[in-house]
């Protein structure tokens, strides 16, 4: 069978679907193919795993210390066009093999936690486990984005067990504050409603933002030190014993006086 023309297929409308009948139309043989319509049920699979094991960490912490440093979980399968879109920007054409190597994102997760700190304990965690594989980490929280944005991207590779053997998906991990994952949602409805083309004035007002947030995020962290601090005061002074008293004595009433006997 003739190898698909990959000229012709790069000039396809983004939708994946017609991606597909490109395909087909071009004699893609039957293998390939099949390869390529499981792709986004193996990346559904890979971030079901994913999930459970953050989750699975989510609980072990909840027990370990009373309670758990992640407030939710959010995940998402990249759109088709946005998958297309992505290739061709980055310079590729639009190859199977080109989105698996290139696209690392296809499954995404938002992982929220409450404070600063606990994103990056959550991240030193991952780096020990042997059942994901970290391939880059992109610090946006040491490092900001020029608009303001904060985040802590990690790429990793989830292994799922198949017939045919283990295979490694990969999947972004984006860790965030309550704080910067507001930020970012705001962000996401001004660039959408104006199409991308967002005043200069709303673009400074944004960063303006983004500071207010780095600074009530190491606020709260401040507060929260104290918080911590102040219990385990209390806590060690409710364990202490106390203090020993000295032995009560009682006079007896001269009615009560013990006579002694007489000597001569």
């Amino acid at each position: 069978m003739n190898e698909p023309d990959w000229k012709h297929l790069n000039a396809v409308p983004l939708p994946l679907q017609e991606f597909q009948l490109q395909l087909e139309q071009n004699g893609v043989n039957t293998k390939q193919l099949e390869e390529w319509r499981k792709i986004p049920v193996l990346y559904q699979l890979a971030l079901e795993e994913l999930k459970n094991k953050i989750k699975l960490i989510q609980t072990e912490w909840k027990l370990l210390d009373g309670f758990s440093p992640i407030e939710h979980i959010k995940t998402r399968i990249k759109e088709p066009h946005s998958i297309v879109e992505k290739v061709r920007r980055k310079g590729y054409e639009v190859t199977l093999d080109n989105i698996l190597r290139e696209i690392h994102d296809i499954a995404g997760m938002r992982v929220v936690c409450a404070f600063v700190k606990d994103i990056y304990r959550l991240m030193d965690h991952l780096r020990t486990r042997e059942d994901i594989r970290i391939l880059e980490v992109k610090d946006y929280i040491d490092q900001p984005k020029p608009n303001g944005y904060q985040s802590l991207h990690v790429i990793v590779e989830v292994p799922l067990i198949l017939f045919e053997g283990t295979r490694w998906i990969k999947a972004e991990i984006q860790l965030r504050t309550l704080a910067m994952d507001f930020w970012a949602s705001m962000e996401h409805i001004l660039y959408y409603k104006f199409d991308k083309k967002v005043p200069e004035h709303v673009v400074n007002g944004l960063s303006e933002a983004a500071r207010a947030t780095y600074e009530l995020d190491q606020k709260m962290l401040k507060l929260r030190g104290e918080i911590l601090s102040l219990s385990k005061d209390q806590e060690e002074s409710s364990v202490q014993p106390p203090a020993a008293s000295a032995p009560k004595t009682h006079a007896l009433p001269p009615d009560h006086a013990v006579s002694r006997p007489q000597t001569c």
